[in-house]
């Protein structure tokens, strides 16, 4: 039970020893323990220095879309392994699949939220509901205009119960380094100049 958890999570033999005993030999509660642990340890790293890394190129089938992203993390050495160009590789197809405006929720303009606030507001007060609601309703619905536009919110493509910000995280955990996705751009054939973003 503990290699086959290990190999399925990509976590140390006695953490996977240590998570099983707490959840019983439950296997699936082990790997939620393991994966809150890994969470926690990820977010205690996230103030290193990311200062490594590559740039990612994908190409969709038909070459009429690619993407190129740049992720860092702390060390060349972490920056060749198999897992992390693994990890660059899925970043940019999801990219390529998902069309994201901007890398993280605090790079949406202001004026952008605003406007669809305002528009949130107004869908609610032509279903009757008073100012204080209306203003809830706005927030709340906000929530899904960043997990549409905003990269590290949206749904992975490969596996959509987690946000790619999430796989982020996990892969910190896993390697045991910070992991940064610094930038993108996403290039289709046709699109106007204006319309390809380039997230900073």
């Amino acid at each position: 039970m503990v290699r086959k958890l290990r190999e399925e999570t990509g976590a140390g033999m006695m953490d996977c020893k240590s998570a099983l005993v707490e959840a019983k030999g439950n296997t699936e509660a082990a790997r939620e323990l393991l994966r809150k642990k890994g969470l926690a340890a990820a977010a205690k790293k996230a103030g290193r220095a990311a200062t490594e890394g590559v740039v990612g190129a994908y190409i969709h089938p038909g070459s009429k879309i690619g993407v190129l992203v740049e992720v860092n993390c702390e060390t060349d050495f972490v920056a060749k392994t198999p897992e992390f160009q693994a990890l660059v590789k899925d970043i940019a197809m999801h990219v390529a699949a998902s069309s994201p405006l901007y890398l993280r929720k605090e790079e949406v303009p202001v004026q952008v939220l605003e406007k669809e606030k305002e528009i949130y507001r107004a869908q609610a007060a032509s279903q009757g509901k008073p100012a204080n609601v209306q203003e809830k309703i706005a927030e709340g619905r906000l929530k899904d205009y960043y997990s549409q536009f905003c990269l590290l919110e949206q749904p992975f493509v490969k596996d959509p119960k987690l946000t790619v910000g999430t796989l982020v995280q996990e892969k910190v955990a896993l390697i045991k380094e910070n992991i940064v996705v610094r930038r993108f751009a996403r290039f289709k054939v046709g699109e106007e100049m204006a319309d390809s973003v380039l997230a900073e």
